[in-house]
């Protein structure tokens, strides 16, 4: 049973600071938050001994189905999750502000064509569809009316049923215009090209059909922009569709776009959604994430970052991403040093959703 929110101190632990792991100290959970008064005296002592403690770990591309989906996620040390596309917006709402457990932003329903492969996807909202630029404004301002934290579109290759490149180039300018940030699905080279015209600010996949085109890794480099690959999704879509080899053109994507010094962020696309190539299992997938961005050329410490500080900034999650005092006690303890073996992420000790203390998987 989780344990709620109270004064807890742990003792002689290691803690990743974003860019080392620091010699052992104590560090005090008060309520909801990581407090600067790192005494013991009322606090319940757990001895750390041995062990690093991280942030809260952050899936940049989840989605969501139900109270089931936070409670695997924060068994796993995933304290937020970043939901591309969750409809019905009751449900969404269900989800939101779930107490003690994973916490999370969502885009809502996503933009999509009439004719690509997720308008194939069984239940997705017809209100999802946008044929032609005139209705982008629309779709962003009941999105936005919505609650949605960021504008989520589908792109497709040119003429595989996704929006046109005018239609995203309007979405992208519309949600500019309400402040919010975009993320584009691009799996294929051509989506990608697609939603670097129009500007978005992250772009999540990466493609199995062939090289990024060295003019587009330059311009999402020089653009800021970010990249969610979600390569445990490529992995498994690729051996589905019996084209196993195509994942090493992904992975080979990825290290350009990282040795360009473009930022790449965690995600894995967990579902459990009929219809879609490959179903990845909530909150154990990240850490396979990780193994297979330092597999990219990801150091340990960037694919670390990558889960942990990188999306907090990237997606303006102020409050989170760091062992700092004043920041929400977002935390997993773990038995073993990810900096030299990224796969010790996977030895949870406990962690804390805000505050509130969970045993492991």
């Amino acid at each position: 049973m989780p344990r709620e929110a109270a004064r807890t101190a742990l003792t002689h632990v290691r803690v990743f600071d974003g860019q080392r792991i620091t010699e052992p100290r104590t560090v005090v959970i008060d309520g909801d938050v990581i407090s600067a008064d790192t005494t013991t005296a009322g606090s319940r002592v757990v001895d750390g001994d041995g062990m690093v403690l991280i942030p809260g770990l952050i899936d940049a591309h989840v989605h969501l189905h139900g109270s089931d989906t936070l409670k695997q996620l924060c068994a796993w040390g995933v304290t937020t999750a970043l939901d591309m596309a969750t409809w019905p917006p009751q449900l969404l709402a269900s989800l939101r502000h779930s107490q003690g457990l994973t916490d999370i932003r969502s885009a809502g329903t996503p933009a999509i064509g009439p004719g690509g492969p997720h308008a194939r996807i069984p239940g997705m909202s017809a209100d999802a569809i946008v044929r032609s630029p005139q209705q982008a404004g629309e779709f962003v301002a009941a999105q936005v009316s919505a609650g949605s934290d960021y504008i989520k579109i589908v792109a497709e290759s040119p003429g595989d049923g996704g929006p046109d490149q005018e239609t995203v180039n309007a979405l992208v300018a519309s949600a500019r215009t309400h402040g919010k940030s975009t993320v584009v699905h691009a799996a294929t080279v051509g989506a990608y090209t697609m939603a670097l015209q129009a500007g978005a600010d992250v772009v999540t996949h990466i493609p199995l059909d062939g090289p990024l085109d060295r003019a587009d890794i330059e311009r999402m480099a020089g653009g800021g922009q970010v990249c969610v690959p979600t390569l445990t999704m490529m992995e498994g879509t690729a051996a589905a569709r019996g084209v196993a080899a195509a994942y090493r053109t992904a992975r080979q994507n990825v290290s350009a776009l990282h040795q360009a010094g473009v930022p790449v962020l965690a995600g894995t696309d967990a579902n459990t959604q009929p219809g879609v190539p490959y179903q990845v299992s909530h909150g154990q997938s990240l850490h396979h994430e990780l193994e297979l961005l330092v597999d990219a050329g990801l150091t340990t410490t960037a694919a670390l970052r990558a889960a942990t500080t990188a999306p907090a900034h990237h997606f303006a999650l102020h409050d989170r991403g760091a062992v700092t005092p004043g920041l929400r006690a977002d935390l997993v303890l773990i038995d073993g040093d990810p900096l030299t073996d990224i796969r010790a992420t996977r030895a949870i000790s406990r962690t804390w959703c805000a505050g509130t203390e969970h045993a492991p998987a």
